[in-house]
């Protein structure tokens, strides 16, 4: 039962990882090297992440620089990140590429609070998913015998606190979220 739990526990944190990693991916009005990570470039014809062919770094809150190594990349780094959904303009000095990220719109705040509840509604059906799985392994070992109906409640009763657990964490990584996206 213990190895059903530790299970249970190991899959629902990667839920909540997840759902902070697709909140990283989230524009506020800050700069991160998050928001290029799943921008490709066409490098000679191979799509290659931003990541595998510059630097990307962050010198002010507001500002993302992205230094390719080959100089030949440069036009290609520049079409990518205008051909992304970002909605960014890269501005080439020749030898880096700097992007400076406006402010959101009260509009496009609201959008992204959306899309973060609907993250995190994700992970909580993923959660509960893991939930499901946990309580079918205690009444199919219950089936067996392997455990009596005492146990097997008592297994039903600590998902549930698992569960709850989880849930209340995704939602206090989405009000955190929510708050940064609202900042102004």
């Amino acid at each position: 039962m213990k190895s059903v739990l530790d299970d249970g526990k190991k899959r629902m944190a990667g839920a909540i990882a997840a759902l902070s990693k697709e909140f990283e991916k989230l524009r506020t009005g800050r700069a991160t090297t998050a928001l290029v990570d799943n921008i490709v470039v066409d490098y000679y014809g191979t799509p290659t992440p931003i990541s595998q062919l510059a630097s990307v770094s962050v010198p002010d809150p507001k500002t993302l620089t992205i230094q390719p190594w080959d100089k030949g990349a440069f036009g290609a780094v520049e079409k990518a990140i205008q051909a992304s959904d970002l909605g960014l303009t890269p501005n080439n000095d020749g030898s880096v590429i700097r992007i400076t990220i406006p402010a959101l719109t009260e509009e496009r705040r609201k959008e992204l609070v959306k899309v973060a509840r609907k993250y995190t509604e994700d992970c909580k059906i993923a959660i509960r998913n893991v939930r499901r799985d946990l309580n079918d392994s205690f009444k199919s070992m219950e089936k067996d015998k392997e455990i009596s109906e005492d146990e097997r409640k008592k297994g039903e009763a600590d998902v549930q606190k698992l569960t709850d657990d989880h849930v209340k964490e995704s939602d206090s990584v989405l009000a955190g979220k929510e708050k940064e996206i609202l900042e102004i």
